[in-house]
């Protein structure tokens, strides 16, 4: 025979939905608006600083980076490259870049929060599977 769950407790059970709803809608509109600010880098892509030296001098430049061939060449014959050159720190490609970096790594951070309280949602469920036994 089942055991009787109190009003008390399934209002509890409401609100903590309620809560845990309330959360991921906030954090898929964030997640939207990022998404909705420009291009998001590939997942394994980041910005990373060289140094070039001519006769004694001495140049600091960006690339974009992956670790598989991810970018389109520009050459003749496109192919693939893990790099993709950014030019002088502040140049247009360098900032937007840094800026789709930042995107993504926020965008995916943001699904792993969601993921992570629709996991809580679904505990929420499989609690009052438990008390119905």
């Amino acid at each position: 025979m089942g055991r009787r769950i109190s009003r008390k407790s399934q209002q509890d059970k409401l609100e903590r939905i309620t809560r845990l709803q309330t959360a991921i809608a906030s954090l898929e509109t964030y997640q939207s608006f990022f998404e909705s600010q420009g291009k998001l880098a590939p997942e394994d892509a980041w910005v990373a600083r060289y140094q070039v030296r001519q006769s004694q001098k001495i140049y600091w430049y960006y690339k974009l980076q992956a670790s598989s061939p991810t970018f389109t060449t520009t050459s003749d014959t496109p192919k693939l490259s893990k790099y993709k050159h950014l030019g002088k720190a502040g140049s247009e490609a360098h900032v937007a870049s840094v800026m789709s970096v930042t995107r993504r790594t926020i965008v995916s951070e943001l699904q792993k929060t969601i993921d992570s309280l629709k996991n809580s949602l679904l505990d929420i469920s499989f609690d009052s599977e438990q008390e119905d036994i």
